[in-house]
C-alpha cells in the first residue's frame, strides 16, 4: 500500500491495512511480491493530486506481465474523480472513496470476477476496525472528526470529504485505550477541525477539552497531543485544559492563513485579526507554544496586504511556522476569484516569509539551551552514528528534532531505545533542530 497526504489519509490506510490482515492477506514492503496493490492518494492542491497520479502510474507497472494482479485506488483523489481515474487509467481495477472503506472486500470480490467497482457514496465515516500501524509502535494518530464545515473559499476538503461529523466519544476513547494496551505513549487526535469536536453531539458543545481529560487519563498513554484547530473556536476553556492537563502537549496547532482583515473574509475564515491576536495572547499567558500555517498569494493579495503579514509574523513570533502558495482548486470559490496572483509573485513572497521565519525559529530555538526537558527518543541515525527524539514541544512528522549526546557511562553501552523517554538538556540549536545532552 502507497499512503499519501495528511495523518487523517494515514489513518484510514491503517484501517484498510487492518481488515486486510484480519481477512488473511500477508502485507509486503515490495509492489513486486503483491497480488494487490492499493494507492491511498491525497486530492488537497495540485502538487498532491500530481504525486497521486505519479503513484498510480508507478504502481500500475507492476502489473506488466503479471496476470491477476489487482490495482485499487483509494482516498481523496478516487472520491474527487471517479469517473476521470476510471476512463483515463484503464491499469485502475477498483475505486473506494474516502467514506467507502466498510466495503473493501465488496469492492475487491467484484474486482476478482472481472467488475470495475467503483464506490463513493456517502457510507461510514468511522470504523473501528483493526489497525496496523505504520507509525513507530510507541505513537499513534486518532481521527476524532471527519469533513468540515467551515467552507473556507480556497479549500477543497468539504467538496471531498463532506460536512463535520464528530466520532463518538466512547469510541475515541476505547481506540485510545486499545492503543496503550499495544504499547502506544503517544497519542496524537486529528481532524480536519479539531477544536470544533462535539458540536454535533450532545447539546453541541465543544467537547476537545472533556476528550483531552478521558485520553489523558488512560493507563499507558504518557503523552497527548491534539492538531489542527480553528481559531473561531478554540476557546479559553480549551487552552486552559492544554495547559492544566500534565500529559497534554502544551502546543496549539492553529492555522491561519492571514492576518489582513479583508483578505480573511475573502478566505471565508470566521474571527477577525483581533480575536486572532486574542487567542495568541491566551495561549502566550499560559505557556502554550504556537504552530501555524499561512498562505500566501491569495487572489488580490496586495504588496500591502503582504507586508501586514510579515509585520504580524514579526510580531507574534510563532515558534513553527510552515507556508503554502496559493493553489487554485477546481470547484472552489477563489479559483474564479478576480486578482489571481503570478507564481513567481507567489514564490518569492513565499520566500520572503519562510526567511523572516527562519530568523525567528533560530531565537526561539537558541532561547531553549540549558533548558531541561523530557525526550521521547525516535531512532539512531546511521549516518551521524547518533540518536534523535523529541521532547512535548516537537510533534511527529512535522516539526524539528532533538539531537542527543549520549554519555556512554550512563547506562553501560550508552544504547537507547525508539519509544523509550530520557531526559535532556538543550546544549545547542539551530533554525530547525536542537542538541541535547542526556543527564
Amino acid at each position: 500500500m502507497v499512503s499519501l497526504g495528511c495523518a487523517k489519509n494515514r489513518v484510514d490506510s491503517e484501517n484498510m491495512l487492518g481488515m486486510l490482515r484480519q481477512k488473511g492477506f500477508e502485507i509486503v514492503s515490495d509492489p513486486a511480491e503483491a497480488d494487490v496493490l492499493f494507492v491511498n492518494t491525497c486530492g488537497f492542491i495540485e502538487s498532491a493530486k500530481e504525486e497521486s497520479i505519479d503513484a498510480i502510474f508507478e504502481m500500475a507497472q507492476y502489473k506488466k506481465g503479471r496476470p491477476g494482479v489487482k490495482l485499487f485506488v483509494t482516498g481523496c483523489l478516487a472520491q474527487r474523480y471517479p469517473q476521470a481515474l476510471m476512463s483515463e487509467i484503464p491499469e485502475i481495477d477498483g475505486l473506494l472513496g474516502v467514506a467507502e472503506y466498510s466495503r473493501l472486500f465488496e469492492m475487491m470480490d467484484a474486482a476478482q470476477k472481472g467488475d470495475k467497482p467503483c464506490y463513493t457514496a456517502n457510507g461510514a465515516r468511522f470504523l473501528n476496525t483493526p489497525r496496523v500501524l505504520t507509525t513507530p509502535g510507541y505513537s499513534a494518530y486518532v481521527k476524532i472528526s471527519d469533513g468540515c464545515d467551515n467552507r473556507c473559499t480556497y479549500c477543497a476538503i468539504p467538496l471531498i470529504r463532506g460536512g463535520y461529523s464528530s466520532r463518538p466519544f466512547e469510541d475515541i476513547v476505547a481506540e485510545c485505550e486499545k492503543l496503550a494496551g499495544e504499547g502506544v505513549t503517544e497519542i496524537t487526535l486529528i481532524a480536519q477541525d479539531t477544536s470544533r469536536y462535539g458540536c454535533d453531539l450532545g447539546d453541541g458543545h465543544y467537547m476537545l477539552p472533556e476528550l483531552l481529560e478521558a485520553v489523558s487519563a488512560i493507563e499507558g498513554i504518557h503523552w497527548v497531543r491534539v492538531l489542527y484547530c480553528y481559531p473561531d473556536s478554540t476557546e479559553d476553556r480549551l487552552l486552559d485544559a492544554i495547559r492544566d492537563l500534565p500529559k497534554v502537549a502544551p502546543y496549539l496547532d492553529l492555522p491561519l492563513q492571514h492576518i489582513d482583515d479583508e483578505l480573511l473574509k475573502r478566505m471565508n475564515r470566521r474571527g477577525s485579526a483581533d480575536w486572532i491576536k486574542s487567542r495568541i495572547a491566551e495561549c502566550r499567558k499560559r505557556g502554550i507554544l504556537l504552530r501555524t500555517t499561512m498562505i500566501v498569494g491569495f487572489p488580490g493579495e496586495t504588496d500591502e496586504q503582504f507586508q501586514t503579514l510579515l509585520d504580524f509574523v514579526k510580531e507574534a513570533r510563532f515558534e513553527r511556522l510552515g507556508a503554502f502558495t496559493y493553489s487554485p482548486e477546481e470547484g472552489t470559490a477563489a479559483a474564479k476569484m478576480p486578482g489571481q496572483i503570478d507564481e513567481a509573485v507567489k514564490n518569492e513572497r513565499m520566500d520572503q516569509l519562510m526567511m523572516l521565519q527562519q530568523g525567528i525559529s533560530m531565537e526561539v530555538n537558541e532561547a531553549r539551551i540549558g533548558s531541561e526537558c523530557e525526550v521521547l527518543v525516535d531512532g539512531f541515525d546511521e549516518e551521524t552514528g547518533r540518536f534523535y527524539g523529541r521532547s512535548l514541544l516537537e510533534a511527529p512528522e512535522s516539526d524539528g528534532c532533538i539531537w542527543l549526546n549520549v554519555n556512554p557511562g550512563l547506562n553501560g553501552s550508552g544504547d537507547l531505545t525508539p519509544g523509550q523517554y530520557v531526559n535532556v538538556r538543550i546544549t545547542g540549536a539551530d533554525a530547525y533542530d536542537l542538541e541535547g545532552e542526556i543527564i
